[in-house]
């Protein structure tokens, strides 16, 4: 079964992909794909989350090889924008990486690329303890806290949570917390913008200066008061943001500047 995507917005216009974090699906971004009506927008759901229960297992060079060769059946030559949260941002970057010439925009919002072993050994044991507690509704509402996740939209992240199996979530957490840079991640040859929260936590902003370090077309900045999930937090936000960066390389006042 292939990866399962919905099209939204004016297909004549530019591509505009967007990529979800673990533990959520296609539908964190309904509000984008509502502002970005006048550009041809796809919402992804990653293999073995949402939709594409029954993909292959998850890895993310799997996603990012699936997700290029869509775009390149999509595309027709025009404009393409990719915007990635979390372990979505982590599979745009390999995205990049195995086809720099591919995408024209690429937002990163929130990636991890510091890969920490010990508690990569550490996933797999904890999980498995852990793991009964995500049908537990007090537990899922404290998960999704953390995420941003509201009212609007906590039964179906409760009900997705509930479904993943055991090895997905282990799967998922051991191929993010192995994430690094690829290679070729500089030859990246479209413009580039890093995102992270102010209040997250300091791996997710030194990995932020990472990125932006390892390829000259990036600009990044570290946004006020938020932490994992700007998308959620303050949709409007997020929207403005990307839309003032692609149409007139504008950066939000009040951002923190990476260097």
């Amino acid at each position: 079964m292939d990866l399962q995507y919905q099209e939204y917005g004016d297909k004549n216009a530019s591509l505009m992909v967007f990529l979800h974090g673990g533990g959520v699906s296609s539908w964190m971004w309904k509000k984008q794909v509502q502002y970005f009506s006048h550009y041809h927008c796809i919402t992804i759901d990653l293999p073995e989350q949402g939709e594409s229960n029954y993909t292959e297992s998850f890895s993310i060079q799997l996603s990012a090889e699936k997700i290029n060769d869509l775009i390149e059946k999509l595309a027709n030559g025009k404009k393409v924008i990719v915007i990635g949260f979390s372990l979505g941002a982590q599979v745009t970057i390999q995205m990049l990486s195995m086809n720099p010439n591919l995408i024209n925009y690429a937002v990163i919002n929130s990636a991890l690329v510091r890969p920490n072993s010990f508690v990569r050994k550490m996933i797999r044991p904890s999980i498995k303890l852990t793991f009964p507690l995500v049908k537990n509704k007090s537990f899922s509402k404290l998960q999704a806290k953390t995420l941003y996740v509201g009212k609007e939209y906590f039964e179906t992240y409760y009900k997705e949570s509930s479904e993943m199996k055991l090895d997905t979530l282990i799967r998922i957490l051991e191929e993010n917390m192995s994430f690094e840079i690829p290679n070729n991640f500089y030859k990246a040859t479209g413009k580039i913008l890093v995102s992270v929260g102010e209040k997250e936590k300091t791996v997710m902003k030194k990995s932020a200066a990472d990125i932006v370090s390892n390829n000259t077309n990036c600009k990044g900045i570290i946004i006020p008061n938020v932490g994992h999930g700007i998308s959620l937090w303050n949709p409007k936000f997020f929207n403005q943001m990307i839309e003032k960066w692609i149409q007139e390389d504008a950066l939000p006042q009040g951002t923190i500047t990476i260097k």
